[in-house]
């Protein structure tokens, strides 16, 4: 998901660079111009969401079905209200290898998301697929801005 929420949030800044100086972009013999760019990053929300062909939305808490076991220690802990003791570093592998979804949902975080065969097992242990970052889930909130902000593009 990194690559898909980055480039949604360039696509979505050349777009709108484009529409402001009236210009379009010349790949080969076709012209791309802002709303080609816009549909675009429309199409990689939509996937993230749960356009794809897994119909699963990589954002924990959208839809119907989303990832349940993410590679997140606060999200795989059980919250203080039903383990109240403290919980040391080491003491939490046993959370970690839970194959239960996590106690905490961490809602509206993305995940990795799929390999490039559109797979995802929703497993804890694999972190390329199952973590949230930073990296990943920032631009996909300027992405989501933007169409709030636009809801008719």
């Amino acid at each position: 998901m990194q690559h898909v929420t980055s480039i949604a949030f360039l696509l979505l800044t050349y777009a709108n660079y484009l529409s402001r100086t009236s210009q379009y972009v010349n790949c080969g013999s076709i012209a791309i111009g802002p709303a080609s760019l816009r549909a675009q990053a429309k199409k990689q929300v939509d996937y993230i969401l749960g356009d794809n062909p897994s119909k699963m939305s990589y954002m924990v808490g959208y839809g119907d079905k989303f990832p349940q076991r993410i590679h997140h220690r606060g999200s795989s802990l059980p919250s203080i209200v039903d383990h109240s003791e403290f919980i040391a570093c080491k003491e939490g592998t046993i959370y970690f290898n839970s194959s239960n979804p996590n106690p905490n949902p961490l809602i509206g975080a993305i995940v990795g998301g799929p390999g490039e065969d559109d797979i995802y097992e929703d497993d804890r242990a694999d972190f390329r697929k199952s973590e949230p970052t930073t990296y990943i889930n920032a631009p996909l909130v300027g992405v989501l801005a933007y169409f709030a902000a636009n809801p008719d593009v």
